[in-house]
């Protein structure tokens, strides 16, 4: 009987902190994290406007396994994973960086049926407990008096694009 093991090395891209949305001159930390060191995983990114490519080569500032981007600007909203010199991807994660005052806070990873979970309408120069304004694809679903809701048990029903509004702020 002969027996073969086969090894997938995979990586998990995570961003710090935590959110698929940004201001214009935030910083963020995106790690591949994996359980094998030696797969050499490196960051790439796919953007709507500007340079792609590697994380060092004219963006970012690579450590390890961190690519770190200190000072954020519109041009950096794009796709970005994990990949290895052996071929293999990790998850991809689209970010968006905006130069306006309000942006939608929501969790990077995928989101599973049944999770919670929790958007946070947030302005960049006010404390983040305004009241706001939450609409799906263009339509109100939510006035929220601090700034933030929680969909308990997400469904399929619940997949859509989110915004939000707060009063007085572009």
């Amino acid at each position: 009987m002969t027996e073969y093991l086969i090894s997938a090395h995979t990586a998990r891209l995570t961003v710090s902190p935590s959110s698929s949305q940004f201001f214009k001159g935030d910083s963020l930390t995106l790690s591949c994290e994996e359980d094998d060191s030696s797969a050499g995983w490196i960051l790439k990114r796919n953007l709507t406007e500007g340079q792609g490519g590697e994380c060092g080569h004219g963006w970012g500032r690579w450590s390890v396994s961190s690519c770190n981007i200190s000072y954020i600007l519109p041009w950096h909203s794009g796709v970005y994973w994990c990949e290895s010199r052996e071929g293999p991807i990790s998850n991809m994660v689209n970010l968006t960086v905006t130069g306006g005052s309000v942006i939608l806070q929501s969790p990077v990873l995928p989101v599973m049926e049944g999770d919670d979970v929790t958007l946070l309408c947030k302005t960049k120069t006010t404390p983040s407990n305004l009241p706001a304004a939450f609409y799906k694809d263009g339509s109100l679903i939510r006035k929220q008096p601090t700034g933030h809701m929680t969909i308990q048990h997400v469904s399929r029903s619940d997949e859509g694009l989110y915004k939000c509004d707060i009063s007085g702020h572009q």
